[in-house]
Parts: structure tokens; sequence; C-alpha cells
């Protein structure tokens, strides 16, 4: 029996990665899981504002993502995962999920200074944004917690996606890479 093919959109804040997800998702057909979704779904849950987030809350989103991940998994549902994870919290737990699936990465990247633009553009456009994920505490600083970003480096198919105006490579060359097995 195949494996399921668990493909990583990833990349750091605003580089377009949701946007790739989801389109992706829409053009092969695989369920998307995205952390930022989940963690919306968990505060109109608990109906508060992003502020109070503790540690505790952003743990228990971590774990709830790898643990839909898993699930999906071992039912043989392959599926697009995204989120903005680095390295160190990404590699341990895709690791473990390499006996079980087909692992892909989608590197989206970007130049900071564009990233940060992307970033108090999406807090002009969505005001509400800040209730589930606390930017305006970050608005001074161009928005985004940290300047640094260290991608996955794993030894599995990556494929680098260059966000800065459309897609190099072409969207469809990211399908073809997406379905490959």
């Amino acid at each position: 029996m195949n494996k399921p093919s668990l493909i990583v959109v990833t990349g750091r804040p605003a580089s377009g990665k949701s946007t790739l997800a989801h389109l992706l998702a829409k053009e092969i057909n695989y369920p998307l899981i995205a952390r930022d979704e989940l963690k919306e779904g968990y505060i109109n849950t608990l109906d508060i504002q992003h502020d109070p987030f503790d540690n505790e809350a952003a743990l228990h989103i971590y774990h709830s993502f790898f643990e839909v991940i898993d699930l999906l998994m071992a039912k043989n549902i392959s599926l697009i995962v995204e989120a903005a994870f680095q390295d160190h919290l990404w590699k341990p737990q895709l690791l473990r999920l390499g006996d079980k699936a087909e692992i892909r990465i989608i590197s989206c990247t970007i130049e900071l200074d564009l990233a940060k633009a992307r970033f108090k553009d999406r807090l002009l456009a969505n005001p509400d944004r800040h209730k589930f994920h606390g930017d305006n505490q970050h608005k001074e600083s161009g928005g985004l917690q940290t300047d640094a970003y260290v991608p996955i480096n794993m030894d599995v198919p990556t494929l680098r996606v260059d966000t800065t105006q459309d897609y190099k490579p072409e969207f469809l060359q990211i399908v073809e890479f997406a379905r490959r097995r």
C-alpha cells in the first residue's frame, strides 16, 4: 500500500505560504491543515483575544496541529499542512512522521523587507486580525516577531518557491512537485 503524501508548505510570516497552500490544496484535491486556522478556531471557542494567549495555549495548538496530522496519516489520507514553524519546531515532528508518509516540503522564500511590507498591508486590510494573532504588539518592529527564519533542513524532496511576485517556479511546476510519488 502507498504511504500518504504529506506536503509541508512553510516559510517566514508574510511569505505567501497560506495563499499558496490554499491554491495548491484546491488544485490537487488534498485537505489542508493550517496552524493559524486551528489557532483561530481555538480562540473563537474560548471567546478570547490573542493578548492573553500564553505559552501553554501556544503549545496546545502546536500539539493539536500534529495530532491532527498523525490521525490523518494513520487513516492513510494525503494532505497539505501549512505553518510558519522554523526548523527546530518542524524537524522533530516530521522525522517522527517519516515512516508513515511521503514528505515533500515547499519552502516559500521572500526578502525580509518585502515580508515586513506585506505584514503591514495585512494589518491595514484586516484590523480584526489582531484578535487572533496579536499582530498589533509587533507593529513597531515592522510587524514580524523575529527577523530570523530558519527553514526546514531535512533529507526529503524540497522545493524553494520565490513568492516575491507570482511564483518562481511557476504554479504548475509546484503542482507537479506536490503530485510526485
